[in-house]
């Protein structure tokens, strides 16, 4: 079967986009599923995140979207984490630029990827917080849109941007393209206005909203500087008890079986953090 591949994605930053794609991605393969993460941030948190250190890759996705490399030749394996990864670096800032002098400037990444497919039950990406052509190749390539926010006043003014982008892709360039759904992240329940934005999102968005709810953790947040995902970091923590039930909420939604639980053999070696 072909991979579903999903957007994380939200305009704003700071939204908690990378610690869902890389601790989905984790908790997905927990589940066994075979999972490629792409991390299209120049900043490379996604990368660093699952314990590849972005400056030792030889190929990243700068060259797989500008024809360096293939998408094959740019995965490298998390072995912290039991997922794939093509990484991104510093040298991605140019991709804005060089993506330009392609005709095909919006379906790079779509393109690219033709040749994984097969090979993953799902292809998860960690979107840039913009609109740049970046996101486009993100959002061509995608058949739905994960979309993590905070419950607070000025997330629920950005979600109407980002939705209204991606009907804007819908209808241009990716008929096939949906929201999969909202998920609510860094949650305090002791904070009226978080409590007050929750229930709002519920009633305006109804069953688009996630059941499970990612608490504000400080193992999840401390994880990155160890290069592991929260949930193998500390797998009895609040946080990661919350991407598990995730992962599971949400392959229960797409009529998925929950695999048995074992970890896979590595695509290739890579340089861990």
């Amino acid at each position: 079967m072909t991979a579903s591949v999903f957007c994380i994605a939200n305009q704003k930053g700071g939204v908690g986009k990378t610690t869902t794609a890389v601790n989905l991605a984790a908790a997905l393969a927990v589940h066994g599923q075979k999972v490629l993460l792409i991390d299209l941030d120049a900043q490379g948190n996604a990368t660093m995140g699952s314990g590849i250190e972005k400056s030792q890759c030889v190929n990243t996705v700068y060259e797989m979207m500008i024809g360096r490399a293939t998408a094959e030749e740019s995965t490298v394996a998390s072995e912290n984490g039991g997922y794939d990864l093509i990484p991104a670096n510093r040298d991605f800032a140019a991709a804005e630029i060089d993506l330009m002098n392609f005709q095909d400037r919006d379906t790079r990444l779509k393109d690219a990827l033709g040749a994984v497919m097969e090979k993953y039950d799902f292809v998860l990406i960690d979107c840039p917080p913009s609109l740049s052509m970046v996101t486009v190749n993100a959002l061509v390539a995608a058949h739905g849109v994960i979309i993590p926010m905070q419950c607070e006043y000025f997330a629920l003014e950005g979600i109407s941007d980002l939705i209204n982008t991606i009907k804007r892709i819908r209808f241009n360039k990716n008929p096939d393209l949906t929201i999969i759904g909202l998920l609510r992240v860094m949650y305090d329940p002791r904070q009226t206005l978080q409590r007050q934005v929750s229930e709002q999102l519920k009633e305006n968005f109804a069953d688009r909203v996630f059941d499970t709810i990612v608490p504000r953790n400080v193992r999840l947040a401390e994880a990155p500087s160890y290069g592991e995902p929260g949930i193998v970091y500390d797998g009895s923590s609040r946080g990661a008890k919350a991407y598990r039930d995730f992962a599971a909420e949400l392959l229960k939604r797409l009529g998925r079986k929950v695999k048995a639980k074992s970890r896979r053999a590595p695509a290739k070696s890579a340089t861990k953090r």
